[in-house]
Order: C-alpha cells, then structure tokens, then sequence
C-alpha cells in the first residue's frame, strides 16, 4: 500500500466476499466503486466461489478472483490495496477475524490489512440468532478498537430469505470515503 495515492492513479479496492446468499451481488458493490473511480479486485473466500459468477466478475474488473495463496515468485495479480471492504461479511470471517486467525487467503489480507493501516469497511450479513452470540459482540468490538469501519445494518430475521432487500452495498463506499480522502 502506498502511503500517498497519486492523483494520476486509481485507488484500488479490495472487496472481500464471504459464502453468504446475497453474495451474487457483489456486482452493485463492483460497479458503485469503478462509478466513484476505484480500481476493483475481488478476494473470495473458498466458500463464497460457489456463490459467484466468477467470469462476470473478472471481466468486470479485468482482475482474477483470489482465493488462494500464490505460489512463492509467482506474480502478484492484483495491485496493493489502498482500502478494503468485506461483503457480504458472515458470522464465521468476522469472528476469525477479530480472533486472528489466517487460514484463507481472504482472513490473511484482513488481519494484514491492521498493521499495513489500510482503511477497511466491513458489512456485516447474518441473522439476529447469530448476532447473539456473545463471541460475536465481541468480534465486533475488537474490529471496531482496531479501526475498522462497521456498517449500520441490523441483521435479519433467521429463516426470513435473508434481508438482501435492505443490503446497502454502497455503504462500504460511504465508510471509507473519509479515510481515503484523507490519504489524498
């Protein structure tokens, strides 16, 4: 990550997806940022591949998906990123997350991205049964001492088909906006 974005380059967005059912539309998240001028390269948790039109969103963003680690000397595919956003974010990243744990490529970027100081925004998607959890409270804690940027949403019922109706994809976009704009 650059310390300074130039202003003859694009910043680049990392957007991490979790297997969560509305992740299909990650596309909104993709084409809300390239319209704000963000360069976009997707992370996807081995789960959430499942959930993905994988060609549609490398054409869309002329990168590959990531999943996993490269092999040592292999090139980089994507560019460093000059901020993060996760979602969807489920119960499960969230609190590895918090907990640091790395076990996929998606989770090492995250915990990563702390000490690198790259402004991350996450939206959280679970349903309120998960969301009591106390682990979950916690985890969100953590993430908030680290700086990490939380979005407003409330999760929804369980079994209700999901709440994807009330996802705001761009609010990853508005929670960064500040941190970014002061890197400018």
């Amino acid at each position: 990550m650059s310390d300074q974005l130039s202003p003859s380059k694009k910043p680049f967005l990392y957007v991490v997806v979790c297997a969560a059912g509305i992740a299909g539309d990650v596309g909104k998240l993709i084409a809300a940022a390239q319209e704000q001028q963000w360069d976009v390269g997707v992370v996807a948790t081995p789960q959430a591949l499942g959930f993905l039109d994988v060609q549609a969103i490398e054409a869309r963003t002329g990168y590959p998906i990531r999943s996993a680690w490269r092999s040592p000397g292999a090139p980089r595919p994507l560019p460093p990123a000059d901020a993060i956003a996760i979602a969807p974010a489920t119960f499960n990243t969230i609190n590895k997350w918090a907990a640091g744990i790395a076990d996929t490529l998606a989770l090492g970027i995250l915990c990563e991205a702390h000490g690198l100081g790259i402004p991350t925004a996450v939206l959280p998607y679970l349903n309120s049964a998960m969301a009591a959890h106390p682990a979950y409270r916690q985890s969100l804690g953590r993430l908030r001492e680290m700086g990490v940027l939380i979005s407003s949403s409330e999760p929804h019922r369980p079994k209700s088909g999901g709440g994807a109706d009330r996802f705001r994809w761009e609010e990853a976009l508005e929670l960064l906006a500040p941190e970014v704009s002061e890197r400018q």
